[in-house]
């Protein structure tokens, strides 16, 4: 099925694309160093901030992964806007952001390294380097899957497409360019998003009708409308994932390790404003699940036994929105599309040009980059990461049930063990590099060891990512704790600045905190 787009809405749509093509390059002009790319500078406010954690969030995860997985399994989807957000979201505020801002940083593994070694910080950048490139995949693909469904276009061409617009923004223009075309893209989305909703409640009769239709679809509908499903569910969401996988371990390390998300608040003006714009996006948050859960289970009425459950919305869009509607909800998907793709890619790059290839020169004795050359340098390595996830993107749907189960499994790889060595590092000063080595690399292999068909059958999800990154997550703390008590403990003035206890009651710590807070609002780059 195709959207038959009129003249009008492909007014709107190309009026939307030159948007974004004219903001993101007019930044490109403030680009003079690698910090002004892969942290716009640090010059950041926190309305930008926050608008562009949602953005970078909701892409292809919710306008049409969560719809599609809300058509499919029901409600229980939402707890990953819900409580999959707000009390992450919370600590990452009040904990974590902090800590980052204020040590000056470009990314997470920088600071861990920092608090247990080179080791550590080559390991998780390799590792989240490979996942934000696999996940750059899986946001291309969705993109391809929109405009299969929307335009009839062969997705090998969609693919191309996708990867020239976004790689010309965010090539040009770093990081400042891709927040602020976030920015306008995520007010496309809600004001599309919102038009959508609407218009799905008036063609099912309202919020009780939808309910009432759906439950009486049959007994395989019965819990569509609970937030948390049995133990022995075969959906991915058993309530005990929901709780432990989601609430305690994948929400919190998405918000405080996952360098896509950390990446914004590093580029605060401000410590309040990095502050600031991580509350402004729990508080947009809140209205993400009432976008897209509501048309995936007005779906289920209008559009149902569809082979694939992330067609629900683009299909939706297709028989209810008349023209000029249905151009600026297409604009909103690429939008949301998009923001994701881009987010990836400047993310993916700030990782491998600081922490592996940059690393990998100095090591090898080559002589440091000068100011033009590293961000040229890092131009360059966006470009070759954009082209690395264009060709793995047509492989996603052969391995995958849909979008979203993609994106989560993947996470689910590394964000476990990363907030377990992350949370022992600031908290316990007892943890040193030999723990923090052994736990993050034990804690992958068992990610991997349970993500293997060996381990089939052993919880009763299907695609038991919740599981998965609970259990490693457990398993690394206690490694890292282990080998922790049994190997040399860390000088007392290698853990100053590192350690939340120590940093609190440590005046010259706290003054020389102060004083680097000045510099950097200051100076605006650290380096």
């Amino acid at each position: 099925m195709t959207w038959g787009l009129s003249g009008l809405d492909t007014t709107i749509v190309l009026v939307y694309l030159a948007g974004i093509l004219v903001i993101g390059t007019t930044f490109s002009r403030y680009v003079k160093t690698s910090g002004d790319f892969l942290l716009a500078g640090r010059a950041l406010p926190f309305w930008a901030i926050g608008m562009s954690i949602v953005v970078s969030d909701i892409g292809a995860t919710d306008f049409i992964a969560v719809a599609g997985g809300t058509y499919r399994y029901g409600l229980a989807q939402a707890n990953f806007d819900w409580l999959g957000s707000m009390p992450a979201l919370l600590i990452a505020a009040f904990l974590i952001v902090p800590f980052y801002w204020r040590s000056g940083v470009y990314t997470v593994p920088e600071f861990l390294g920092r608090r247990y070694g080179s080791g550590v910080r080559s390991f998780l950048a390799l590792a989240w380097g490979v996942i934000l490139v696999l996940n750059l995949g899986i946001m291309i693909h969705a993109t391809a899957l929109l405009m299969r469904t929307v335009l009839g276009w062969d997705p090998q061409f969609s693919i191309w497409i996708t990867t020239a617009i976004v790689g010309i923004y965010t090539i040009s223009g770093g990081l400042a360019a891709v927040v602020m075309t976030d920015v306008l893209q995520l007010i496309i989305m809600f004001v599309g998003g919102a038009a959508l909703v609407a218009r799905a409640l008036y063609e099912v009769g309202g919020l009780a009708a939808l309910r009432d239709g759906v439950l009486n679809q049959g007994a395989q509908y019965a819990d569509h409308f609970s937030l948390y499903l049995p133990h022995d569910t075969t959906t991915p969401f058993p309530w005990t994932g929901i709780v432990l996988g989601l609430g305690i371990v994948l929400s919190i390390a998405y918000y405080t390790g996952n360098q896509t998300i950390v990446q914004r608040a590093l580029g605060a003006r401000s410590e309040w404003d990095a502050k600031a714009g991580v509350l402004l996006a729990g508080f947009l948050k809140l209205f993400i699940p009432l976008l897209v859960a509501l048309p995936g289970l007005a779906a289920i009425l209008i559009v149902p036994d569809l082979q694939n459950a992330d067609e629900a919305v683009p299909s939706l869009i297709a028989q209810l929105l008349p023209p000029g509607l249905r151009g600026l909800m297409f604009a909103a998907f690429l939008a949301a599309l998009m923001s994701s793709v881009d987010s990836n890619l400047n993310s993916a790059a700030t990782l491998w040009s600081r922490d592996l290839l940059g690393r990998l020169r100095r090591r090898l004795g080559r002589a440091e980059l000068g100011t033009a050359a590293e961000l040229r340098f890092g131009r360059i390595l966006s470009a070759v990461l954009l082209l690395v996830a264009a060709f793995i993107a047509p492989e996603i749907e052969q391995r995958f049930s849909n979008i979203y189960n993609a994106i989560q499994t993947v996470f689910s790889l590394i964000q476990g063990p990363t907030l377990a060595v992350l949370l022992l590092g600031i908290l316990w000063r007892g943890a040193n590099r030999y723990g923090g080595a052994a736990g993050l690399v034990s804690g992958v292999g068992l990610c991997l060891l349970l993500n293997s068909p060996a381990m089939d059958g052993l919880f009763p999800s299907e695609e038991p990512f919740l599981f998965v990154a609970w259990w490693s997550f457990v398993f690394t703390l206690a490694v890292t704790w282990i080998v922790s008590r049994l190997t040399p403990p860390e000088s007392p003035e290698r853990l100053r600045g590192l350690v939340w206890g120590e940093v609190r009651n440590d005046e010259a710590v706290q003054a020389a905190l102060r004083n680097r807070v000045a510099r950097l609002q200051d100076e605006g780059d650290p380096r």
